[in-house]
């Protein structure tokens, strides 16, 4: 019996909420922090200081939320998230002080452990059995248009709207766009949780018995988990604060051009491993991410703030953070197999959320001093 393949449709739609949930969840943040800093007469470093504490919450939690996409199907799961999320920003919105703003965050980023990369991803597995690899290089190719549409759009709508209005507006495309696909998805999740598994996947099924699995295999995946801790340390700290980070080097204007270029290097290195990918294992293309990710810090270290440089230095962590995305996903079930997939994948979103919790606020720390001492 051949295994079914995830439709297109389903790609394409979960894709559009991939782009929305990262971009009102994640990337809008680092734009109307100063703002939300001045109304609410806080620093900009308290604020990310919250956000780190809301990512380790829901660090915490992920691995919990693996277990329920197992269970009850990842589709179910991710309308709770949409309503959350929905709910979270709106509370954002109407925060009257600092308190219930950082109660708000920590809601998001809850949100977010439901209708993120991780819970797609099981999904897609679900549905998509033993062709889900290329199904989840594909999500990655579209929801990599997050930061190139969402930075410049917070940035547009903050220049004539308040940081409250917009974070409304974001709640109304997770309930008006995000939470009809989602219903769709949890049914045709639920569809295809009626079918028989194949026999060699049920076979698999039976001999999963435990997630971490034990013995060798205990030990891989403890290594795997270390270094998505790390990588997840880098990413978070560069990307949360792409823009104001760039705009520091003294590039003025272009300064968000730049930052722009992320977006589409992701998008362009998924799109060559969509391409070339199939002749390389999943172990190499994780080597092959930390090498760009690591190549663009030393580019940015000897370029800075020479233009070109951290022109490079925006589209090889672009490259690097796309591959790295397609790994977190891919590499999991490359090792472990389809059974116990999304238990396994809510452990690996809490390593990665659990490095990048303290990320943004640590690098928000390291930036103000940074920037303090260029000015002196």
């Amino acid at each position: 019996m051949m295994e079914r393949s995830a439709p297109a449709r389903l790609i394409w739609a979960l894709g559009a909420t991939q782009i929305i949930g990262y971009g009102t969840l994640y990337y809008a943040f680092s734009i109307l922090a100063p703002d939300m800093a001045q109304e609410l007469s806080v620093s900009v470093e308290h604020l990310f200081g919250l956000l780190s504490f809301a990512l380790l919450l829901g660090a915490f939690l992920a691995p919990k939320a693996g277990i329920w996409a197992d269970r009850y199907g990842a589709g179910r799961l991710m309308v709770t998230g949409s309503l959350a999320a929905a709910l979270s920003l709106v509370a954002a919105a109407i925060s009257p002080n600092v308190l219930t703003l950082g109660i708000s965050l920590v809601a998001m980023e809850v949100a977010s452990i439901f209708v993120l990369y991780g819970t797609a991803f099981a999904a897609i597995v679900q549905v998509g059995g033993a062709k889900a690899q290329k199904s989840i290089t594909h999500l990655t190719l579209i929801a990599g248009f997050a930061s190139t549409l969402f930075w410049p759009l917070t940035a547009s709508l903050h220049a004539h709207l308040s940081w409250r209005a917009i974070y409304l507006i974001f709640a109304l495309l997770n309930i008006l766009v995000c939470l009809p696909i989602h219903v769709w998805v949890g049914k045709l999740s639920r569809a295809h949780a009626a079918e028989p598994l194949p026999k060699s996947a049920l076979a698999e099924a039976l001999s999963v018995s435990q997630v971490p699995p034990s013995g060798a295999g205990q030990t891989i995946f403890l290594i795997m988990l270390l270094a998505f801790c790390i990588e997840g340390f880098v990413l978070a700290s560069i990307l949360v604060h792409m823009v104001p980070m760039v705009a520091a080097l003294g590039l003025g204007t272009a300064g968000l051009l730049v930052s722009t270029l992320f977006g589409p290097s992701q998008v362009a290195s998924r799109l060559l491993n969509m391409i070339f990918g199939e002749r390389l294992s999943q172990t190499t293309l994780a080597i092959i991410a930390a090498g760009l990710l690591v190549l663009a810090l030393v580019v940015l270290r000897t370029t800075s703030p020479w233009v070109p440089g951290v022109v490079a230095f925006a589209i090889l962590f672009g490259l690097g953070s796309g591959l790295a995305s397609i790994v977190g996903g891919t590499l999991p079930l490359a090792l472990f197999g389809r059974a116990g997939y999304g238990s396994r994948l809510g452990w690996v979103t809490a390593a990665r959320q659990f490095s990048a919790a303290i990320a943004p606020f640590a690098f928000a720390m390291m930036m103000r001093s940074w920037g303090s001492n260029k000015q002196s």
